[in-house]
Formats: C-alpha cells, sequence, structure tokens
C-alpha cells in the first residue's frame, strides 16, 4: 500500500486533491482498492472522482501493480468522517467536530462543538447549551472518536 501511495498522493496533488485514505477490500469479489479523496476547495464531486479515477487506473494499468481481478474506487470520506490524524485535525480547526469520549466529562459523553484549538495534550472545544455558551478541554487519551460534522 505504501508503494501505491507513493505515486497516488502527486497524481492526486495535480487534481488539488489530497489522500485521504487507501484501503484495499478483500470482503467484496472483486477485491476493491478504494482511494478516498479529500479537497480543501470546492469539495469532491462526481467530476473530481471520476478524473482522479481515470487517472489513477491508467498509472495502475501501465505499471500493473496488481496482478488478480479488482475493482477501482475513488470516492470522497463524506461529510462526517473520522479524523484519523493529527493533520486532519488539525484541518478542522475552526470548524464542527463531534468528539465522543471514553469517560464522561462535566456531563458529556459525545458534544458537537466547534474545534477552537489543538495542542500535544488536549483538544479544545466550544459549543452552546440551551443557548449559554460552553468550552471543554477534552484531554486526548479521552477522546474516543472525533469526526468532522456539519452543524445544520
Amino acid at each position: 500500500m505504501e508503494n501505491l501511495k507513493s505515486w497516488i498522493i502527486p497524481l492526486l496533488e495535480s487534481q488539488g486533491c489530497t489522500l485521504y485514505d487507501l484501503e484495499w477490500d478483500t470482503k467484496m469479489k472483486p477485491h476493491v482498492l478504494r482511494v478516498m479523496i479529500d479537497r480543501q476547495e470546492g469539495g469532491v464531486d462526481l467530476d473530481i472522482c471520476a478524473s482522479c479515477s481515470e487517472l489513477i487506473s491508467e498509472k495502475l494499468d501501465a505499471l500493473d501493480a496488481i496482478k488478480e481481478e479488482y475493482m477501482l474506487e475513488v470516492c470522497s470520506p463524506g461529510a462526517e468522517r473520522e479524523l484519523r490524524n493529527e493533520a486532519q485535525i488539525l484541518a478542522q480547526v475552526g470548524k464542527y467536530v463531534t468528539v465522543t469520549l471514553k469517560e464522561p466529562q462535566s456531563g458529556f459523553h459525545e458534544v458537537l462543538a466547534k474545534l477552537d484549538a489543538v495542542d500535544e495534550q488536549a483538544i479544545h472545544i466550544s459549543f452552546f447549551i440551551k443557548g449559554r455558551p460552553k468550552k471543554l478541554d477534552v484531554a486526548r487519551d479521552n477522546i474516543a472518536l472525533i469526526k468532522s460534522a456539519v452543524k445544520v
């Protein structure tokens, strides 16, 4: 997978995209090479998925990188997606997240909030309860899951 990433990333960057995740799904027959992409400007739509898919497919064919039968799927990870690494968390600062806690804090097990800041020890979030502003500092080791969120 690292070998695939090494040349997929520059192809995606040429289209203004970044690699969110790369999966080899063996539950499907044929297996699926799933390339999840993101884009800061304009979001991910069918046209960008199609153009990235075409570039990746051509390169896969030229390299004969996967010997067995497979399907290529280029897709968006979705609007509300798990933030899996530091870069993804930092990119969400100033935006909304849903944070699920391992241990409840200040009476909350899960909270939809704006991600105000991030440091090595904690994330700092703000939200409203009954019209009143609240702030919460959540220790990183108390985070069970953090996802981007769409506030409606």
